[in-house]
């Protein structure tokens, strides 16, 4: 079982609710994916830059209270669609 969010707030408190349910249903997810992150984007525009900066937040809220694995995906021009585009997804 694998956890996907966004990191923006809402969506990383909900991941987390998820979460407990999930454990307390004994089922314990394996890691967590940080989905269409700015921060690794390299933007130039200064609002998306500013975005950026406050995903960090939310990075160190999965990576310190919720999750031991986690693993970030960049927004990317193209969506990572068909396997050939998701092995070289995880070659990054």
């Amino acid at each position: 079982m694998l956890v996907v969010t966004l990191t923006e707030t809402t969506p990383v408190l909900k991941a987390a609710d998820l979460q407990a349910d999930l454990r307390r249903a004994g089922i314990e997810p394996w890691a967590w994916i940080i989905n269409n992150m700015l921060a690794f984007a390299h933007s130039t525009s200064p609002l998306l830059q500013q975005r950026a900066a406050n995903e960090l937040a939310q990075i160190e809220a999965v990576s310190t209270r919720h999750a031991t694995r986690w693993a970030v995906v960049p927004l990317m021009a193209e969506e990572p669609v068909g396997v050939e585009r998701l092995r070289q997804l995880a070659r990054h």
